[in-house]
């Protein structure tokens, strides 16, 4: 067991999904890690559809035998039109065998995904997990110091944001952010159905926004419901026999008879993205570094590359020998980061505003979007081939590499 009398290599903010994969990465390239963190108070009743890449790394990681079994995996990949409009896209389908995968990915509660990362990262020696509240992040030339609500100083020659979207971390790395408010609101919800979903998530295009059925095990299902505040307010307030009908009718009952599960969630759509990913011996990750809407499955997935990334860079400057918080390899951390997280969210921003957009143009451009990808094969598969992570600079756990 490592000593914790001496000061840590490393110490990771924040105990979701992008934190978690953090320590564990960092622990299992032998660096001496903390992961710092009191657990939110309300449980988080929504899924992650983790793409092909992030499966691998947490495989690769040990992670993936502690909650294979309650995921679900998405084969087919459906988009249909019902904006109503004049100008409407044909509906589109991706199989994940005509890119010779067995699926895209994988659809988890994330309970179950934050259950399997906290066992792995339990049994890991050279990990520490302190459940406490951090009250300050502050940042120094060899060290940053954190004080715990509990009475304990943690210092660190790097420490890593996956504190959120009101990153403390962030603040102490004196890094801003830019962002940007939809106006819509996404209801999430999960739900039973009496007709199979044959591993299809299909996602309907509205005037509001996307409503999204993604698969769970059995007949079961999570769905993001993207729509107008103060619809999806009304709803939200709906009782489980309403909204189940709702629901039916929004999905034309391709699922059949709709029971709605205990536990819903509404959350205000918005963009943003910090001004730089690294700085003053702090890595942002996940939420603390970008936040999309929860469309095309890229949010989660962008964090989980962050994490790989981050440790990829510091377990080799530990193995050679220099220190893991020089100012070099946050460079390069947030060089190696910045096409990735720009391009997708570039895309999923006009994603969305052509869906909201009543302009005659922008409708017709997208339909003619959808059209050719339904008609060109090697459009398609080069789509899906980039949709499920970046063909380059892909990181090391995401091939299958342990670091």
């Amino acid at each position: 067991m490592p000593d914790y009398t001496v000061r840590p290599e490393a110490i990771v903010v924040g105990g979701g999904p992008a934190g978690l994969t953090a320590a564990i990465t960092l622990a299992e390239g032998g660096i001496a890690t903390v992961l710092a963190g009191k657990k939110p108070a309300k449980a988080d009743n929504r899924t992650t559809a983790l793409l092909a890449g992030s499966v691998t790394a947490l495989q690769t990681l040990g992670v993936w035998p502690f909650c294979e079994h309650a995921a679900a995996p998405l084969r087919t990949l459906r988009i249909v039109d019902d904006t109503g409009r004049l100008w409407r896209g044909p509906e589109v389908k991706f199989t994940s065998d005509e890119i010779d995968l067995d699926a895209f990915g994988y659809n988890i509660e994330n309970r179950h995904l934050i259950a399997a990362l906290e066992q792995r990262a339990r049994a890991l020696p050279s990990l520490r997990i302190v459940e406490d509240e951090v009250l300050s992040v502050a940042s120094a030339d060899d060290a940053v110091t954190l004080s715990l609500k509990g009475g304990e100083t943690l210092r660190a020659p790097l420490v890593i944001g996956a504190d959120g979207r009101r990153s403390m971390c962030r603040e102490a790395a004196k890094i801003t952010i830019d962002e940007r408010n939809y106006p819509q609101t996404a209801l999430t919800v999960c739900l039973r159905h009496s007709r199979p979903h044959r591993d299809t998530s299909t996602e309907f295009h509205t005037p509001s926004g996307p409503f999204t059925l993604v698969p769970l095990p059995y007949n079961r299902s999570s769905l993001v419901w993207v729509l107008d505040p103060l619809d999806a307010d009304q709803l939200a307030d709906f009782d489980d026999s309403e909204l189940a009908d709702e629901i039916e009718r929004a999905s034309h009952s391709i699922l059949g008879k709709i029971d709605v599960e205990p536990g819903r969630g509404l959350f205000p759509l918005h963009v943003a993205t910090a001004r730089q990913f690294a700085g003053e011996r702090i890595a942002l990750v996940g939420e603390a570094a970008h936040v999309l809407p929860p469309i095309g499955a890229q949010g989660l997935n962008l964090g989980l590359r962050d994490a790989a990334t981050i440790g990829e860079l510091a377990v080799a400057a530990h193995r050679s020998g220099q220190e893991i918080g020089d100012a070099d390899i946050l460079t390069h951390y947030d060089r190696m980061r910045r096409d990735d997280i720009g391009s997708r969210t570039l895309t999923i921003d006009l994603l969305n505003r052509t869906l909201l957009s009543d302009f005659l143009p922008a409708q017709a451009l997208r339909g003619l979007g959808l059209y050719l990808i339904d008609n060109i094969g090697p459009l398609r598969r080069a789509l899906m081939r980039e949709g499920i992570g970046p063909i380059a600079k892909q990181p090391r756990l995401m091939r299958g590499e342990m670091i």
